[in-house]
């Protein structure tokens, strides 16, 4: 899953299925170079980007194997006849923010 929390800030978080994992995130973003996510007390693995608006393709790589996201907003058939998954950043403007809280 991707989650963006403003201004361009991704978060992939995904929970592979074996425990002790190594999971990376590979995309057009980073020139399909895999980076490392972090492992956090809930068994996810997260990793924050700060990313331009645009479309991106990305993949997880878990144990040396690639994987698609299960939970991305789109796929897209990349030349080794996989898929990629993918998703949109969208501009700050775009994303919708908690309403504000009124003090009393």
């Amino acid at each position: 899953m991707v989650v963006q929390t403003g201004k361009g800030q991704v978060t992939f978080v995904v929970t592979p299925p074996v425990n002790g994992s190594k999971v990376f995130v590979a995309g057009c973003f980073n020139q399909w170079q895999p980076d490392p996510l972090r492992k956090q007390k809930d068994g996810t693995y997260r990793k924050s980007v700060d990313l331009p608006p645009g479309q991106y393709e990305y993949k997880y790589l878990v144990d040396d194997k690639w994987i698609e996201d299960p939970e991305s907003p789109g796929y897209a058939h990349n030349p080794f006849g996989t898929r990629n998954s993918t998703f949109r950043v969208e501009a700050a403007a775009e994303v919708s923010a908690a309403p504000a809280r009124r003090r009393r």
